[in-house]
C-alpha cells in the first residue's frame, strides 16, 4: 500500500463536507493559487510521510465509534499524489464512508492526469478549480465562484454539500486550536 505526504489531519469536522468527516490535508501543491488559504501545504518536502494503511486504521477507528461518516481530502493538491489518494479513498469507501476531494484541477484536467480516473472512480463529490482571490466566494464549500461541485454519485446532492458550515474552530485537549472551512475566522493574538 502506498504512502502519502500529509500536512495535517482532523479526526472530526463538520466544515469540510456533509455530515461529520475525517479530513486529510496532503502536502505539496505546484499550482500556486494567489491568496490560497493553505500556503504552508505547498512545499512538497513539508509534512510527514504516512502509510495509507495507518491513515485507514485511524479512519476505521473513528467510523467504528460512529464519530465520522465521511472522508475529505484537501491540500495541498491531492491529485499530485493520485496513487495514494485513490488508495485512501477506496479504503474509506470499503468502510462505508462517503468521499470528497478538493482539487485545484478541473474535472477535465483530472480525467487527463495520471491516476486521475482512479481518484474519480472512488469519489462521491469533487470540488474542483483553482482558487481565484478576485472571485472569492467562501460559501457553499467553494472558496471562489469559479469552483464547481460535482456530485459524482447519488450519495450527496449539490444542495447538501453547499449546506456545509463555512468555518469551525476546534480546541484540542492540549489547547491546540484548529481553524478550518472555506471562510475560516482569523485568530488574533494578544496585544
Amino acid at each position: 500500500m502506498p504512502a502519502l505526504r500529509v500536512h495535517a489531519t482532523v479526526a472530526r469536522s463538520r466544515a469540510n463536507g456533509p455530515g461529520t468527516r475525517f479530513v486529510v490535508w496532503v502536502q505539496g501543491c505546484s499550482l500556486g493559487c494567489v491568496g490560497c488559504f493553505n500556503p504552508t501545504t505547498h512545499a512538497a518536502e513539508g509534512g510527514e510521510e504516512v502509510a495509507v494503511d495507518d491513515l485507514l486504521a485511524r479512519i476505521a477507528d473513528a467510523a467504528a465509534r460512529g464519530e465520522v461518516d465521511g472522508l475529505t481530502v484537501s491540500g495541498g493538491e491531492p491529485l499530485e499524489q493520485a496513487e495514494g489518494v485513490a488508495a485512501l479513498l477506496r479504503g474509506a469507501r470499503a468502510l462505508g464512508l462517503s468521499t470528497l476531494v478538493f482539487s485545484g484541477f478541473t474535472l477535465d484536467e483530472i480525467r487527463a492526469r495520471p491516476g486521475g480516473p482512479d481518484v474519480l472512480a472512488a469519489l462521491d463529490v469533487l470540488v474542483d478549480g483553482r482558487y481565484e482571490a478576485r472571485a472569492r466566494l467562501a460559501e457553499g464549500l467553494r472558496g471562489s465562484s469559479n469552483q464547481r461541485i460535482h456530485a459524482l454519485t447519488a450519495r450527496h446532492t449539490v444542495a447538501e454539500v453547499e449546506a456545509t458550515p463555512v468555518a469551525e474552530i476546534q480546541i484540542g485537549p492540549d489547547g491546540a486550536v484548529v481553524v478550518t472551512g472555506v471562510a475560516p475566522v482569523p485568530l488574533r493574538r494578544g496585544r
